[in-house]
């Protein structure tokens, strides 16, 4: 449940909230039969919209692919093994940036009541909602995570035969889809290698 109040000192997370977000997470690429629920949806977005993006622009937008008529235009339009991925998914997720989420600003960042006109640069724009829904994209698959089910998020797709088929107002950039369910434990790869964290950071 989201609460308004003003954040303050926090203990860390317990080891088996990290482990179930972080540390013993991994992407899902098989599913089990089981439904992924309105309610779990609701929950997932609810955490998600509360981490920051620039000048709280939320460009993220969110298209739930349910119907096997629907799932099958989409797994055509996957490359590769993701096709038959989104086929076998219980919910698949395509994650679009709203072109036209300045619209939104003055509602958004009300005391900055000029906000909108920052981007009035359509280049400045385009670059600004790609980046703020990578950016929330990387919050979903942790929500997806944090209320107990897995995420297959993929970026081998024809984003552009994606965006004429379920976004023909022109108005959304396709970042990714997420295919999201009960994790079938038997479809999970072994973790990648990691940089160590001397490597990635360094102090002046």
């Amino acid at each position: 449940m989201s609460t308004s109040a003003v954040p303050g000192p926090r203990p860390a997370l317990d080891p088996a909230a990290l482990e179930q977000v972080f540390t013993g997470a991994r992407t899902a690429h098989r599913f089990t039969d089981e439904p992924v629920t309105d309610e779990q949806v609701a929950a997932i977005v609810d955490l998600v919209r509360h981490p920051p993006t620039s000048m709280n622009t939320q460009p993220m937008r969110l298209l739930l692919v349910r119907s096997p008529a629907a799932r099958e235009k989409l797994a055509t339009m996957m490359s590769g093994g993701n096709g038959d991925k989104t086929r076998a998914a219980p919910l698949s997720v395509v994650v679009a940036a709203d072109r036209r989420f300045d619209e939104e600003m003055p509602r958004l960042l009300p005391h900055a009541p000029n906000a909108r006109e920052a981007f009035a640069d359509e280049a400045l724009r385009e670059r600004t909602a790609v980046f703020n829904t990578a950016l929330q994209l990387g919050y979903l698959i942790l929500g997806v995570r944090a209320v107990g089910l897995g995420a297959g998020p993929m970026t081998g797709i024809d984003a552009s035969a994606i965006e004429r088929e379920f976004f023909p107002d022109g108005e959304h950039a396709v970042v990714a889809v997420v295919n999201v369910g009960v994790p079938d434990p038997a479809g999970f790869r072994p973790r990648g290698p990691r940089l160590a964290p001397e490597e990635v950071v360094r102090t002046v």
